[in-house]
């Protein structure tokens, strides 16, 4: 049974002298492999071989087991080619590319992270200043955490449940990934694993509004501890973490 998707190329490898297997992230179908025969001949059904961040209308073979489905059709519609003038940019688009491969799950769809994602990579592509690139980083991976059911909890100490408004302004504030969230002055002594956070920090993941007036040092920090928590919701190190941080 042919299936018509809007997808975006997640992951894209060669599997022969003339063929690739593309990974895509549809809209209503979720995450699947596909296998392109012949996108990388001279005349290639797909306008040329299938390169990352390409996005577009597909249809695709349907399959109910582990084999990679057919791909017979592929309408591009943007590569976002705005990317590959900005080095900050780009290192973040396949940073999100590689947390979203790996905590979806095939066939699994996820239409508002598909719309979310879209629109991180069509903002992240005309933004010059690497602390606007930073900032759109951060608000998608915390987009991703929330449409898997891992949002963190950042209106509230995720311990005692002391709600963020009524602690003094002076009162520290923790993230935890052991409790997925921020605990407050009172609870940090029980986890080992506790980060303390800046001032400036503590409010902008208490209130995510104030992200896109952050200085770069604050959203330094902010995305050290996001990578931390995905380094342990991973059980290791995800492979472009190293390229975000300067």
């Amino acid at each position: 049974m042919l299936t018509k998707d809007q997808a975006v190329c997640i992951r894209a490898v060669d599997y022969s002298e003339t063929s690739q297997v593309v990974t895509f992230f549809t809209r209503t179908t979720g995450k699947i492999g596909t296998i392109a025969k012949g996108s990388k001949r001279p005349k290639s059904p797909f306008g040329g071989p299938i390169e990352i961040f390409s996005t577009g209308r597909i249809v695709f073979s349907a399959t109910t087991d582990d084999k990679l489905a057919a791909l017979t059709e592929f309408e591009p519609q943007d590569s976002f080619s705005g990317l590959a003038r900005n080095l900050s940019a780009m290192n973040s688009c396949l940073f999100a590319v590689e947390l979203l491969d790996k905590l979806t799950k095939d066939y699994d769809p996820h239409p508002q992270l598909f719309d979310s994602f879209l629109q991180f990579l069509k903002n992240t592509s005309e933004m010059q200043s690497r602390p606007s690139t930073v900032s759109l980083l951060i608000l998608f991976q915390l987009s991703l955490l929330n449409e898997i059911g891992l949002q963190p909890v950042l209106n509230h100490c995720a311990n005692c449940k002391a709600s963020n408004e009524r602690r003094a302004a002076s009162d520290e504030l923790y993230f935890s990934s052991s409790v997925n969230g921020l605990i407050c002055r009172d609870c940090e002594s029980a986890f080992v694993d506790k980060v303390r956070l800046s001032p400036n920090a503590a409010k902008c993941l208490s209130n995510l509004k104030l992200l896109a007036d952050a200085n770069e040092k604050t959203l330094n920090e902010i995305e050290k501890i996001l990578i931390h928590h995905f380094t342990e919701l991973l059980h290791k190190p995800p492979k472009m973490a190293k390229h975000i941080l300067k």
